[in-house]
């Protein structure tokens, strides 16, 4: 049968060559058409170009791009980015009249036809350049398997639908505009979208440096990326190779290069680099603080009214993030941990810093590395963060939740030298000693709290503070009230790190709770903003693919009265010069803070705060913090009997801060309402009682650590 013949069947048969021939006139420039068949009514039908998914950059405070997230790795570039040898390489092999015809290629689909008809079914595309953008984009806006199957079934009607939208792009766009649709939506393999990103993703140059050999090789991939992908083998590449062979004939057989240059481009190797695709918030410098962004946009309806909307924002949409990262503050936070904690050890130590009165968050940094390597003590998780940040169950806080007490306190009008006579153990006089914030008893008369090194006695908010004495802060959680304590640590956005509600039990103060250095350098970071709490932030700025900015606000509230902070701030700096950091010494400027151990060492912390940065360091082990405690134990090299909050979280926090405020200029504290806070007011020191000491001589050994559990 003749292929006029085998035409006229088709016609017969399915009906659709008419479908197939709204085509420009033979030798015209796609300005006049012919229709087979008016009864069909071809006309252009207006396509959906919904904008290509796009590579999101983040970048930190200083514009120094850290981390990449996208749905589909592509970077679009301007038809005169791209070398003008892929441009030959493209056409010759998948549209050589491509600027001769219009929305079809006549010629091309009457060969693709016969073929199709020979094979039974569709064996060959006969697509223009025009027509495979069309089923790209119909592919790229395909949200359903549905919507997917029918941009790729193998039909006739599909054919006659790229057709309409064809001839639409036609008259929409000219011919090198509709080239670089193409070769910005195109998939060449190897999870490159788009010839810059494939330039890139094979031979590690851009789309204007590529060779002759090279662009073939781009040219060849996007028949059937998939089979000829050079990241899947040694097979996969051979076929590659075949490939760029090909194209490198058809392009000699049109002469647009000659015999001797295909010859010796056919001589080169394959050339695949597999150059590592960027992104990803392992592939970061930066990981914790990278997961710490991509789970803000996730979880933050300020991006999205729906998850699936934020997933898009963030992984097609070509965004620009500009966030709070302080690239010289995370270089101390990164050097500190490591000066003090191996990667290799069980223990894993982390720390975040907050910048008081907008929430910025300007380093993260932890002892292990980011990955899933657990043979390499990798972590795969966001051990700084809590949990609908990338984080896990985050470790108990111990007493660094002591300060939400001594807040509490001041708040009802405690003064610095008022007081409570406590011993060495304390035990609820009654169950409704304690009531949580349902009003349900909570107290535990048959649990004994205990202080471990005694420290018992007269002990004021300064001196019970500075020595971190157990039974002086339950005694005072008492007084003050359970539910009052907890709402003043909600009110500094205290939650725990798993997200479940905070366990509201008599020991709340000695900080039984799980948390994470974010949260807990954020609470303190609200005292040395005198009580101002803001929400934790990370982005400052998005620029869309369009270059439209939004810029984004700290979200501000007065928790806690000035005054009250001041104070506070004023108790709490003396830990470094009479109370549990003594022995390690402050950082040359005014500072406060509070150490925190657990119960027999399970973990222990540091939070602390200048009017200027603020931070919080966490150490414990993953593995399970109450089944491997800190004790008896080599950490950086160091042997330690046991581990306190001064004995590494403090030196780190210290180390930190030197190096992360060099150049800063010192900041006051605002001094002290001495009117309304000074002296004792109703609890003074009893008369007849020795005076207790107020200044330790020595080195503490942070009575931080016991409650003695049932």
């Amino acid at each position: 049968m003749s292929s006029i013949a085998r035409l006229a069947a088709a016609a017969t048969a399915a009906g659709v060559v008419a479908a197939a021939i709204a085509l420009p006139a033979v030798g015209g420039t796609g300005a006049v058409f012919v229709s087979a068949s008016e009864e069909l009514g071809i006309q252009p039908e207006e396509l959906k170009e919904p904008p290509l998914a796009e590579r999101t950059t983040v970048v930190d405070a200083d514009g120094n791009e850290i981390a990449y997230f996208y749905e589909e790795y592509r970077e679009n570039v301007q038809l005169d980015q791209v070398a003008d040898i892929m441009k030959t390489a493209i056409i010759s092999i998948e549209d050589y009249r491509f600027y001769e015809h219009g929305a079809i290629d006549i010629e091309g689909t009457m060969r693709a036809l016969a073929k199709n008809l020979a094979s039974g079914g569709i064996a060959q595309g006969g697509s223009s350049i025009t027509q495979q953008y069309v089923k790209q984009v119909l592919l790229n806006s395909a949200t359903t398997e549905k919507e997917k199957n029918a941009a790729l079934e193998a039909s006739y009607g599909r054919k006659l639908r790229e057709l309409r939208y064809a001839m639409a792009v036609e008259e929409k766009y000219t011919k090198d505009q509709i080239l670089e649709k193409y070769l910005n939506i195109a998939y060449f393999g190897a999870g490159a979208y788009g010839v810059e990103a494939a330039a890139k993703r094979f031979f590690g140059v851009s789309a204007s440096e590529l060779t002759l050999p090279q662009a073939a090789t781009l040219a060849g991939a996007v028949q059937d990326p998939n089979a000829t992908d050079p990241n899947l083998g040694k097979d996969h590449r051979d076929r590659l190779l075949n490939r760029r062979n090909v194209v490198l004939d058809r392009m000699a057989e049109l002469k647009k290069i000659t015999p001797e240059q295909a010859a010796e481009a056919k001589e080169t190797k394959l050339g695949f680099k597999g150059t590592p695709i960027p992104g990803g918030c392992g592939e970061s410098d930066y990981p914790y603080f990278c997961m710490y962004v991509r789970n803000e946009v996730l979880s933050n309806q300020a991006f999205g009214k729906t998850k699936v909307a934020r997933e898009q924002f963030l992984n097609r949409g070509g965004l620009t993030i500009q966030t709070t990262l302080d690239p010289k503050m995370q270089k101390a936070a990164e050097q500190a941990i490591r000066k003090h904690v191996h990667a290799g050890d069980n223990p894993v130590a982390s720390e975040a810093l907050v910048e008081p009165g907008t929430g910025a968050i300007k380093a993260m940094a932890a002892s292990r590395k980011y990955g899933t390597n657990k043979r390499k003590k990798e972590i795969s998780y966001n051990v700084v963060a809590d949990a609908v940040h990338g984080g896990g169950v985050g470790f108990q806080a111990g007493s660094t939740f002591k300060t939400f007490t001594l807040l509490t306190a001041l708040k009802k009008g405690m003064k610095i030298n008022d007081g409570i006579t406590v011993g060495s153990g304390y035990r609820a006089p009654y169950y409704s000693s304690f009531k949580n914030c349902k009003g349900e008893n909570i107290g535990d008369p048959s649990h004994t709290v205990t202080n471990d090194e005694g420290g018992g006695g007269f002990k004021t908010l300064a001196t019970g503070t500075w020595e971190s004495v157990n039974t002086f802060f339950v005694a005072l959680e008492q007084k003050v009230g359970l539910c009052d304590t907890v709402k003043t640590a909600k009110s500094l956005g205290i939650k725990r790190s798993d997200g479940l509600p905070l366990q509201e039990y008599e020991t709340f103060t000695l900080g039984i709770n799980e948390m994470d250095p974010v949260t807990v350098a954020n609470a303190y970071a609200a005292i040395g903003a005198r009580g101002k709490y803001c929400r934790p932030m990370v982005i400052t700025k998005i620029t869309d693919r369009n270059g439209k900015v939004t810029n984004y606000q700290p979200k501000c509230k007065q928790a806690i009265d000035p005054g009250v902070a001041d104070a506070a701030a004023d108790i709490l700096s003396g830990v470094f010069t009479k109370g549990t950091m003594r022995a390690v010494g402050g950082i040359g400027r005014p500072a406060a803070g509070k150490t925190g151990t657990t119960d027999a060492q399970a973990t222990a912390w540091f939070a602390g705060f200048t009017p200027d940065l603020a931070g919080a360091v966490s150490i414990g082990d993953p593995r399970g913090s109450q089944d491997y405690k800190l004790n008896n134990i080599t950490i950086g090299g160091r042997y330690y009997p046991s581990v306190f909050g001064s004995s590494i979280p403090g030196p780190i926090w210290k180390d930190t801060m030197i190096n992360a405020l060099k150049g800063v200029p010192p900041t006051d504290f605002h001094p002290v309402d001495t009117e309304r806070f000074g002296g004792c007011g109703s609890s003074c020191r009893p008369v007849q009682q020795e005076p207790d000491r107020e200044e330790p001589t020595g080195p503490l050994d942070e009575a931080d650590v016991t409650t003695v559990l049932d």
